[in-house]
Formats: structure tokens, C-alpha cells, sequence
């Protein structure tokens, strides 16, 4: 199998490996920061019609899933693909990254929030996790 469809493959597998941790943070989020009283956040009309009730501490654990998720797929990657590891390690960064810009604009969230979500959750964490987890000497 050509080394190109080798590391295609390794960046689905670690974007669905990302998305999982991802989707576990969001899950379990609820049960350590409950989420404000009369908020409805188990659909997406409630969460917007609710938004505004959210103190800073219950914006923490979707930080933390973007964030972690993002670092565990492009890990994963920067771990496993042949070559090209950078590129393939921010391929990952770059699909949390459009899937948090969709996030953001269908659901509005404070300004703060938005600038570290999206400065510090996606591209940075592929770029930690690459020199972390990346077997090239010049990591």
C-alpha cells in the first residue's frame, strides 16, 4: 500500500480517535461542572436560548475537549504517519479547527471564549502533540 494512503488512513484514524476523547469530555462534562440552573443543554435551540446564564467555569470543559481531542488525534498521527509528520499532525488541527469555527457560528458563545477557543484549542495542540509524540529527530 502506497505511503500516502498509509498516512491518509492514520489521519482518519486520528481524527475519529480525537472526536471520541472529544465527544467523552462533552458527556461527562455535566456531572463535575453541572451546567446552570433552568439551562436545557441537551439540544441546541436550549443551549442557545440558555448561553447567556454560563459562567466562565462551564465554558472549561468544551475548551478542554477541543483541546484534548485535537492533542490525542494529532498524536496519534505525529506517532504513526510515515512522513510529512507537521503536515499530517496539523491536517488533524485543521478539521477540530473548521468543525470549532462551526461550533462557534452556530452557536454563539462570549468573545473570550471564542479567541482562546480558537487560539489556543486546535493548531497549537497539533503542534504540542507533534513535538511530543513525533519519532523525527528534528521534532
Amino acid at each position: 500500500m502506497p505511503e500516502i494512503v498509509k498516512n491518509v488512513l492514520w489521519v482518519i484514524l486520528g481524527i475519529f480517535l480525537g472526536s471520541v476523547v472529544n465527544m467523552g469530555l462533552v458527556m461527562v462534562s455535566g456531572n463535575i461542572i453541572p451546567p446552570p440552573q433552568g439551562a436545557d443543554v441537551t439540544t441546541m435551540e436550549g443551549l442557545k436560548a440558555s448561553i447567556h446564564l454560563f459562567e466562565p467555569k462551564h465554558f472549561l470543559f468544551p475548551f478542554l475537549a477541543h483541546a484534548i481531542g485535537t492533542f490525542v488525534g494529532s498524536g496519534f498521527v505525529s506517532r504513526f504517519v510515515a512522513n510529512h509528520i507537521l503536515k499530517y499532525s496539523f491536517a488533524v488541527g485543521v478539521f477540530f479547527l473548521v468543525g470549532g469555527i462551526a461550533n462557534i457560528l452556530m452557536l454563539p458563545s462570549p468573545l473570550w471564549f471564542t479567541l482562546v477557543d480558537l487560539g489556543f484549542a486546535y493548531l497549537p495542540m497539533s503542534y504540542l502533540a507533534y513535538r511530543i509524540f513525533s519519532k523525527s529527530p528534528l521534532a
